[in-house]
């Protein structure tokens, strides 16, 4: 993992991108006990965007990682350094989100890691049983800022799917 994020931030150096954050599964991994997830979910700001539509072009960053070397591609996840990876543009909250992230470290690398309130909030957009649980594990294990992340939840319409999780 340690040298598929030196590559990330390469993307960063290299000005293929603006800015990045660790969402998904491994960025809850920061803020609870590990569980096995098989991912890298990368929230990016492109470099460039096209018209007033905001078009993403991903194929800048691909182009550069394929002559790196990494060009293997399972699915929709492109391995680097043996781990899968998924880019994914964010936008609306997901950019809130990326926004927000705080700096940290893994194994000696700088890094950008999405905050517990946000990840709820992404977690819960999506829905899925296995995102409920995650959702569950923030709230039990993280330091969770509920002011925050009620405000948040209210700002993109999520409150009243999140009730279940308060009655827990």
């Amino acid at each position: 993992m340690k040298n598929t994020i030196e590559v990330i931030n390469g993307l960063k150096k290299e000005g293929l991108i603006k800015d990045y954050a660790i969402g998904g599964a491994i960025g809850v991994l920061r803020w609870v006990e590990p569980f096995f997830t098989r991912d890298l979910d990368i929230f990016i700001i492109p470099q460039k965007e096209v018209g007033n539509r905001e078009l993403f072009l991903l194929s800048p960053i691909y182009e550069y990682l394929k002559n790196k070397g990494y060009d293997k591609w399972v699915g929709q996840w492109l391995i680097i350094e043996g781990v899968p990876v998924e880019f994914i543009p964010a936008e609306g909250l997901a950019r809130e989100a990326l926004e927000n992230a705080i700096e940290t470290e893994f194994e000696g690398v700088q890094t950008r890691v999405m905050l517990p309130e946000y990840l709820i909030t992404l977690l819960l957009k999506a829905s899925r049983d296995k995102d409920k649980i995650k959702i569950q594990m923030l709230l039990e294990q993280a330091e969770v800022n509920m002011e925050k992340l009620k405000e948040i939840l209210h700002r993109y319409g999520l409150i009243d799917k999140f009730k279940p999780f308060v009655k827990k």
